[in-house]
């Protein structure tokens, strides 16, 4: 590069321009959804305020029958979940649960929570422990459930 070209660089404002420009990352919309525990209109208020300051965000939904906290903007989810932590002080997770249909196998090991509201199962997929018991396939589950306690038609060996 020679010393010509590299002042005509410096010089040139409307390139550094364009090339800030390209260098600043977008975010894209996006809907996060927490799982936090609220008890009365104060802790809904407060979970709900949190998080309506922050940049970007442009609707919060509160579902306190299922401790569900659902943000609306372009955030990013980590720095959401971290600012209801922070803000809230309480113990707060990103949405554990999926609908009932979209599970290949809602009968697997963990699947099933007691907490999950009606309808819903734990995502088993994105849990590492039983990820492989939820993928399972047909010639895996035949044999693990010829030896089940629950199969009444399983084989007996003692």
């Amino acid at each position: 590069m020679g010393f010509l070209e590299y002042v005509s660089e410096l010089c040139d404002f409307e390139s550094r321009w364009h090339s800030h420009r390209k260098l600043k990352k977008r975010k894209q919309l996006q809907t996060v959804e927490i799982k936090i525990k609220m008890d009365c209109e104060g802790c809904e208020r407060r979970v709900k305020k949190s998080v309506e300051g922050m940049k970007g965000v442009t609707q919060v939904e509160v579902d306190p029958k299922q401790s569900k906290l659902t943000v609306i903007g372009y955030v990013d989810p980590d720095k959401v979940l971290e600012r209801v932590r922070h803000r809230t002080g309480k113990k707060a997770e990103f949405w554990p649960y999926v609908p009932y249909d979209v599970v290949p196998r809602p009968y697997a090991p963990e699947a099933y929570d007691k907490k999950a509201p009606p309808g819903y199962v734990r995502n088993v997929l994105d849990d590492p422990v039983a990820a492989p018991l939820a993928r399972a396939s047909s010639f895996e589950v035949k044999y693990t459930t010829a030896f089940s306690d629950e199969n009444p038609n399983a084989c007996a060996v003692m």
